[in-house]
């Protein structure tokens, strides 16, 4: 069957969390085609580091091709990535995935940020007793949904007098960084009691970092996301807890409205496609739908 459509997904980085967008949206896609004969091709393409240079560089690239349809994970607001627009002049769909809802009209897909950042502390908060040091691990600090969920969580720690908030690195969206700045910390908070994070890289770095160091039961990590490393972290009992998007869900929704878009369909200003509060009690239920 020939292609008659192409949708442009660009994450921030390549990252086994934009990889469960990539399968929602071919799940889509496929649904999409068995009920017409017009087929969708998903045109994955990640870029190495989560730069906001380099995003637009991929962008730019776009403005070439005119593909049916553009779906960004911006690393930078919208308003920093120009070619976005400019893409949407020439006639291009464009759709936001994993981003608050923009002020530049297009329509985005995602979550509450500062409720799931909000869930993160107050989960951690109840299983250290309200007391002690807590360190908090930065995402990309320019990416709107990473900020949100670190002005959250450091507002609802301050609400407690007996919480301690010290830096706990900065990951960029990297398993690697964020596994090199949670050892750096464990080693300069021996008192650490708390470890929480800004997206789905943070918790697999720490993660690994507290299995080195042997600390997974006095530092207690709540995460964000519930891809297969996170999840089998918590049934490990090495992370108590996550807040988690719905990566799938977003892939789905971002073929959905690209789809409308290309119909002439107005799309709403934004998507919430909820959270998910994984613990050691449900996390068997969600390992199994991996």
């Amino acid at each position: 069957m020939t292609i008659s459509e192409r949708f442009v997904i660009v994450p921030k980085i390549a990252h086994p969390w934009s990889d469960e967008v990539r399968l929602g949206a071919d799940r889509q896609a496929d649904l999409l085609a068995a009920y017409g004969k017009r087929t969708i091709a998903i045109d994955y393409r990640p870029p190495d580091k989560a730069e906001a240079n380099i995003q637009e560089a991929i962008l730019a690239g776009l403005l070439d091709e005119l593909p049916t349809g553009v779906a960004v994970d911006p690393v930078a607001t919208p308003e920093a990535l120009p070619t976005l627009l400019q893409l949407r002049a020439a006639g291009v769909p464009v759709v936001l995935f994993d981003c608050p809802e923009a002020h530049s009209g297009l329509c985005s897909i995602g979550n509450d940020f500062v409720r799931q950042g909000a869930i993160a502390a107050e989960k951690l908060i109840e299983i250290i007793g309200g007391t002690g040091k807590v360190a908090i691990m930065q995402g990309v600090p320019d990416a709107p949904n990473h900020h949100e969920r670190f002005e959250a969580q450091c507002r609802v720690l301050r609400d407690h007098p007996g919480i301690t908030i010290v830096d706990g690195g900065t990951d960029h969206d990297s398993i690697a960084l964020a596994e090199q700045a949670a050892i750096r910390t464990l080693s300069d908070h021996a008192d650490l009691r708390g470890y929480l994070c800004c997206d789905a890289a943070g918790p697999i770095g720490i993660a690994n970092a507290l299995r080195l160091s042997g600390r997974w039961t006095s530092v207690a990590c709540v995460a964000m996301d519930g891809i297969r490393p996170i999840l089998e972290a918590i049934r490990d009992g090495v992370i108590r807890a996550s807040s988690a998007t719905k990566p799938r869900m977003q892939g789905a929704m971002i073929v959905q409205m690209l789809w409308l878009a290309g119909r002439g369909v107005q799309l709403p200003c934004q998507i919430d496609t909820g959270i998910d509060v994984i613990t050691p009690v449900n996390v068997a239920q969600f390992l199994a739908e991996c």
